[in-house]
């Protein structure tokens, strides 16, 4: 009898299009393709000139990642307390210091 493989589950915050909290899968570290990074890199040039024009990537088959469910919608900040918060600099007391700090 084989053993039925767990899901390689990890806890995530996103960002866009509204912030959550997802459960997402993970590639399994034990692949022998990928070796656990999920996918693989390479780099390809131009037709013409043969020169490089990027980086692609592939995912391998060990993963689906596109696979995500959320566990909870986080709330937006209010307006007003966000318009206040972006004319500071938090690295000073009073916002008005612009001196290196040594």
């Amino acid at each position: 009898m084989t053993p039925i493989p767990l899901p390689r589950l990890r806890i995530q915050l996103t960002g866009w299009p509204r912030r959550n909290l997802i459960l997402t899968d993970t590639p399994r570290p034990g692949c022998r393709d990928c070796r656990g990074t999920g996918g693989f890199e390479y780099d390809y040039g131009d037709y013409e000139t043969g020169e490089y024009a990027g980086t692609d990537w592939n995912p391998c088959h060990c993963w689906n990642e596109n696979r995500r469910w959320v566990l909870l919608p986080l709330p937006r900040l209010p307006r007003w307390l966000h318009r206040r918060r972006q004319g500071r600099d938090p690295w000073t007391g009073n916002g008005s210091n612009n001196e290196p700090p040594f």
